[in-house]
This record gives structure tokens, sequence and C-alpha cells, in this order.
């Protein structure tokens, strides 16, 4: 009886329009529970759909408010509180990730190439509950190189080879062969290669020692298996199941690695997941580190002002920095542009074309002393006078 009651009640709720479908439903769904547990009388939902209506009131802005500087206020403030160390990823000691400050102007600037670059990768049902299933997930997408399964790489002095010792316990480990390393070899083309057990022999093609040199780092670097641009794989258990962190970002070849949920992975990488999933994804990216960076450090800024920087970065389709080279250089305004940075070419590349200032932000008012059209600048008011009452 008391649920059809409440579902009249929200129908009333939605019919009216005051509040947003999402939080209407949510609502609805709160007030049955809560009703089921006994937590709250039937004589209670008016008042507290009435409170919900005030409360969500109150959150929302006025006409005409400057959210842009509000939001910009709201993010600097705190962003003057922040840390400028780099720190361990929270429960992932072997990883390092930029955190504070310098994560924030990273965001912020859109960064081409991220100083830590990182991915969280899930697991589907078959691989995330069981370790050694996870392992083998590990050992797919890790970027093994020669030197990751190698005691030593040397020159003989003697017969000029560049010998190869292989650890038995790092190739097992890794899930490889000495074939594997061989075989990685040979691709090099750089010579004759040979194995007697544990040892693979390499006889250069090259002449001189600096050029041997040269050759024995190209050989360390060999890629045995792996994903390019995973440098490490860390497996880390968390709320019954195991997760991998990975050092360094490859979102694409990731995706198609058999065992990964492709519905749950994410990449710090904002521009390679706007190239990999779109822009709404790297929208999602922004507002995940942002917040993500903010809540870290202990900083409560509400996720709105976040919601409008990543709007005003992804509006265009494309990842834009919030800098001359971004949002702030393509103003329609030529006098807001010139406010912003290098003035005289601003003005002289606008002069040259022809533009024309409408005036309708607040920099290019404040310049020339006029009312700028925010709050009750924005608002003209006409008197209307009635005649013939010798006013």
């Amino acid at each position: 009886m008391v649920h059809e009651q409440i579902t009249e009640k929200i129908n009333q709720l939605r019919q009216k329009g005051d509040l947003p479908p999402l939080l209407v439903n949510q609502l609805e769904e709160k007030l049955k529970q809560r009703v089921e547990m006994h937590q709250i009388k039937p004589q209670e939902i008016d008042e507290i759909i009435e409170r919900v209506k005030k409360e969500y009131l109150k959150s929302t802005i006025e006409p005409e408010e400057a959210v842009g500087i509000v939001a910009a206020q709201s993010i600097g403030e705190p962003g003057t509180q922040m840390t400028l160390r780099t720190f361990h990823y929270a429960g992932v000691a072997e990883l390092n990730v930029t955190l504070g400050l310098p994560r924030l102007i990273e965001i912020i600037d859109a960064r081409r190439n991220p100083s830590t670059p990182m991915m969280v990768i899930y697991l589907d049902e078959e691989h995330r509950f069981d370790l050694e299933k996870a392992r083998e997930v590990q050992r797919y997408i890790e970027m093994t190189k020669i030197e990751s399964v190698a005691s030593s790489v040397e020159i003989d002095r003697i017969t000029g080879q560049i010998v190869v010792n292989l650890d038995p316990e790092l190739l097992e480990d890794k899930g490889l062969s000495v074939d594997d390393v061989v075989e990685g070899l040979r691709r090099l083309n750089k010579g004759d290669v040979e194995y007697d057990g544990f040892v693979v022999y390499l006889t250069p093609k090259v002449e001189g020692l600096i050029d041997l040199y040269k050759l024995v780092e190209r050989v360390r670097g060999v890629t045995l298996k792996g994903v390019p641009g995973i440098e490490r794989v860390v497996v880390k258990r968390e709320q019954g199941e195991y997760v991998l962190y990975s050092e360094g970002s490859n979102l694409a070849e990731v995706l198609s690695v058999p065992g990964v949920d492709t519905k749950r992975t994410f990449s710090n990488h904002i521009h390679e997941v706007a190239s990999v999933l779109g822009i709404e994804a790297a929208r999602n990216v922004i507002i995940r580190e942002a917040m993500g960076v903010l809540e870290e450090q202990g900083l409560n800024v509400d996720v709105r002002h976040i919601l409008l920087v990543a709007d005003l970065m992804t509006m265009n389709g494309e990842v834009q920095q919030i800098g001359r080279h971004g949002v702030s250089g393509e103003k329609e305004s030529v006098l807001a542009r010139a406010a912003f940075e290098t003035t005289v070419k601003h003005l002289i590349e606008a002069s040259v074309k022809g533009e024309i200032d409408r005036l309708r932000g607040v920099t290019e008012n404040v310049i020339i002393g006029q009312v700028i059209p925010v709050g009750t600048g924005a608002v003209e008011l006409l008197i209307y006078r009635e005649s013939g009452r010798g006013e």
C-alpha cells in the first residue's frame, strides 16, 4: 500500500518536472528502501519530497551567474594547497604516478604525453578470481626484453662474440624459452645466432669496438613479448578480484588482449582515450582524473566545476587545453584574446582580417569600461510611464 502511495507521489513529481528525471528515480528507490527497512514512516514521505525539492533549488545557480569565474576560483584556490611531489600510486607501492598540482596542470594543459601514463586493467569472469590466470594476462601484456631474463650480456674479447647468459628462473617466470630469445636475436638480423643450454652466442657483422658496444645495448633492448609501451604490470587484489596496474599505456592493444574486461579497463592518457574510444570517453577521463587528484589531496571541490571545465575542453570534438593554444586562444572576442597573452600579435592579426568584437563577454567590457553582461548587468530594465496622470 505504501509503495503504491510513493509511486503515485513520484509520478506527480515527474509530471510537474520540478526535479531532473535521474534525481526523481533515485528518490523513488531510496524512499521504497527506507520504508521497507522501517527507517521512515509513511506520513513523512511528503515532508521528505518537499525537503529534496528545496535542497535541489538551493543547489541551482541564479540566471546570468558567472559560472566560469566561480569554477576557476573553486579549482584555483584549492590548487594553491596542493603538493608538488610524485607519489606512489595509492595501494600499489611498486608504481610511481604524478599527483598533486603537476598532474592537475597536465590535465588542464591537455598534455600530449603525460609524465606517468598508466592503466588500470580489469579482467573478465574467467581470469579475475584466479591468481595464476591473472598472471597469464600479466605476462602477455608486460613488455619483456632480453635484459629482463638475462643475468648478463657481455662481449667475449677473444672471439668477438656477444654472449647472453640467460637466467632459467626468470625465463620460467616470464613464460619464455631459450628458443624465444634466439628467435628475437635472429629478428635483429645483426649476425649468426647459436646457443648452448642457457647461453646464447651472437657473432656480429659489425666492425669496431664502438659499434660492438652499441649492438650490445640493442641486444639488451630486444623485445621478446608483450604490448609495446607497457613497461611493467603489477597484479593487485581488490574487492575480491585481481586487477592489473600497468606502468605505461597502450589502450588499443590492451583492449584486444584475451582475458581483459573491455568495459571497465581505463587509462589516464587523455589523448589516447580520445583516439581509441572517442571524445565523450576523453571527457570522462578528464573529470575522473581531476576529481581523483583533488580528492587524493583531501580537497573538497564540487564536481560541477570540473564538469564545466571538461565540457569546455571537449566541446569542439577534440581535446583542447585551457590556454593560448586552446580555449583561451580561440575566444570569439579579439580583446579577450589580446588580454590573455601575445597582445600585439592578436591585435595585428584581427586588424588584418577585419574582425569585429561584439563585446559579449566579461573581459572585453572591462577593457572599454562598460558594465559587464553578468548578473544584473545582463538585464535591461524598461520603465513604463502611464500618460495622463501628470507623471
